[in-house]
Formats: structure tokens, sequence, C-alpha cells
């Protein structure tokens, strides 16, 4: 037993088995064509219990922490899932975790007396007001929420930033554009990175925008090489008037806020990658094991066996590691330099070990049919989003003092 492994996480193990099994598998290949999840899926997700693990149940959620969501993600993959699903299905991941920060949930899942009540110095509970809108609908399945950060003249460079939000009375006014947002076609809401004064990482902040907001449009779906059943959006903003109280936290405080949350989007990454790593050895495994050449099992072949074998342990190294940071995370150390080296490592082992999966799968391993196919496309991304390798070997090299 390990602290990913107790007897609490092997039943949350055996739920999302379940879901994947009951609700996932039999709809997968159309959702794909279809380049999006159904709403219906987040609220029967938010039913089952697993749409909110990771969140306190005082915002709503089922309670748990980072290692909890970690296991629900890789079992969601090693069932037979992708990670475009948990792309689409858990955005809230990435979306939601400022507000809950904003409003003071700790990891006793509690949260601190409403600031409107009597006594307090803040008489307008902005920030459990979000809570009430935004995080407690989404958790239920009833609304979609994305984060929009990136924008069309730069990625990582989020200090970079060039949306703008001018305060004009008790409202802001956005303009600016955003690209490659997650689930921007389907979101209710966007918690938005925008630039409340001069350039500088120091004057970033965070507001929420409605869909349906005057002037706020979503612009054409994004075609991807992989992630096909999550739905991708160019986003624009012409003089959108905002309220000031979907402000998350205070005023240019938003970077900060950003760079808080990075640590667990890449471990979700991460993540994502090792488990696909698993998922192609299992899957390779049987093939090799069912499928002969010259009248023998490619399994029965020294060079299968070994290259296998090399994947499996690629697979399992990344997992273990990526665990170790992953607990170091929950328990509210900063490894900053970890994470990103845990982010890399597990992103190798995916690229290496999908490759293999597919050359030894050979001619069907390319068609649309086969399970691999997919992974291979979509363990493309897993080292581009959250910060690209570049950007974590960056990271890395400033943690050994380069």
């Amino acid at each position: 037993m390990t602290i990913v492994d107790t007897p609490e996480r092997r039943q949350l193990r055996e739920l999302t088995r379940a879901f994947v099994t009951r609700e996932v598998l039999p709809h997968l290949a159309d959702w794909e064509r279809a380049g999006e999840v159904p709403r219906q899926l987040h609220a029967t997700a938010a039913k089952t219990g697993l749409l909110g693990i990771g969140f306190p149940e005082a915002v709503g959620g089922s309670g748990g922490d980072l290692l909890d969501s970690i296991i629900v993600t890789e079992e969601i993959i090693r069932s037979g899932g992708s990670s475009g699903l948990v792309a689409a299905l858990f955005t809230h991941g990435i979306a939601l975790p400022h507000m809950v920060a904003a409003a003071g949930a700790g990891s006793g899942g509690k949260l601190p007396r409403r600031p409107d009540a009597p006594g307090s110095v803040d008489p307008t509970g902005r920030e459990h007001d979000l809570i009430d809108r935004y995080v407690r609908p989404t958790l239920a399945g009833s609304m979609i929420g994305a984060l929009a950060i990136t924008e069309p003249d730069g990625g990582s460079d989020v200090a970079g930033i060039r949306t703008h939000a001018r305060l004009d009375g008790d409202h802001y006014v956005v303009n600016g554009a955003k690209t490659y947002i997650t689930s921007g076609v389907r979101a209710d809401f966007v918690t938005t990175a925008v630039r409340t004064g001069v350039p500088g990482s120091g004057t970033l902040s965070l507001l929420v925008i409605d869909k349906g907001t005057p002037g706020f449009t979503v612009g054409r779906r994004l075609e991807k090489l992989g992630w096909h059943c999550s739905d991708t959006a160019e986003l624009s903003f012409v003089d959108v008037r905002v309220p000031v109280a979907n402000r998350i936290g205070e005023e240019d405080t938003g970077f900060l806020a950003i760079m808080q949350q990075f640590a667990a989007e890449r471990l979700s990454l991460a993540t994502q990658a090792y488990a696909i790593a698993q998922r192609c050895v299992e899957l390779a495994v049987s093939w090799c094991r069912d499928r002969s050449t010259f009248g023998r099992p490619l399994a029965s072949r020294q060079l299968v066996r070994h290259r296998l074998a090399e994947m499996h342990t690629r697979a399992e190294a990344a997992r273990a590691y990526v665990h170790q940071v992953a607990a170091r995370v929950a328990a509210g150390e900063p490894v900053v330099t970890e994470v990103a080296m845990a982010k890399n490592v597990a992103v190798s082992a995916a690229d290496r070990v999908v490759d293999q999966a597919l050359q030894l799968h050979g001619g069907f391993g390319y068609l649309r049919d086969a399970e691999v196919e997919r992974h291979y496309r979509d363990a493309r991304i897993l080292g581009i989003g959250g910060g690209t390798t570049e950007i974590m070997n960056e990271i890395i090299a400033k943690g050994m003092g380069l």
C-alpha cells in the first residue's frame, strides 16, 4: 500500500472504471467524430461523484485532493478512455481553482464566513458570490467553464498578455482575443486573464466573462491533430462590459494566481502522458500475444519482448516519479522544478511508448479502428499544453542555478 494505493483510492479507481465502461466506451468514437462530448455527460459524472473530485465539499465538490484527481485521470485512460475526454470533461479543473482559492476554501474543505456577514470588512461578498454563481453549478454538471490565457501572438509568455480591461465605473471594458481555448465552444463562462494596467506581470487580473455578453464572440472551432472529442475555440472581446463583481481576487493579482495553479495543471498533463504510455503497453502486449507471423506469436520473439520490457519500464518509472512529485505538491511543498521535470519525464515516456506501440501494431495501428492510433495523436499535445517542454527545461535550468 502506498499513498496513492489505499482502500479508498482503490474504490475510486473501481468507480471510475465502471463510469468509463458504462458511460464512455459505447459512445467515444461518435464523440470523436462530433468534435465534442455531450453536456449531459457532465451531469452524469457529477451524479457519479467524479466531476467534483479534488474540490472541497464546501464549494460543491466531492472532496479529495490532487492525488485523487490524478487517480481519476489515470483510470479514465487506462480503462479505454482518452486524454481528449479528460480535457473536455474536466476543463473546470483549470477554470475554477482560482475562484476557490480566492474564496479561501482550504484543504479542510471549509469556507470562511461570508464577507458580508456582520462585522466584515468586505461588504460585497464577491468571492463567495462567484462560488455560488459558477463553482457550484459547474461541479453539479449544469454549467461548463473554460480558462482563457493564451493569445494569438503569444503562448507561454503569460506576462505578455495584451487583452486589456479598462475600469469604467462598476464595470471593466475588455478588448482582445484568446486562442486554443479548451471547451471554448461549449463553455458557459470563461475565466479570462486580462491586463488591468501597464505591460508587465504585475498588472494582470482574472475576470469571469459570461457567454452571451455583448461583444464576446466565440470564433471558429479549431480542427486539431488529436483530442478530437475536446472542442477548442478562438475567442474575441470587443468592448465587453464585465462587472467588477466578476473579478477573481484583487486587481493586479492575476499573474500570481495563474502561476499558483500551474503545478496542478502540469501534473494532470503528466498523468495523462504516463497513463497513455501504460495503456499503450497493455494494448501492445495483448496484440503481440494474439498476433502471429511466420507461425509464431510476436511475443515469442526476443526483439519484441525486449521492446515491450523497455516500454513498460519507461511507463512505470514515469508513473512513480509523477506520483512522488504530486504527493509533495499535495503536502504543500513548493516544488516548481520537480513539477517541470515530472511533466517532461512523463511526456518523453509517452512519446517513445506510443510510437513503439503503433509500430508493433503494424498496418492496423495506422487505422482509426485501432485505439493505439488515437493515443498516438492525443499524446502529441502533452509536450505543448501547460507549458512546452522547452519552457519546462528553462524552469529546470533555473532550479539548477543556471
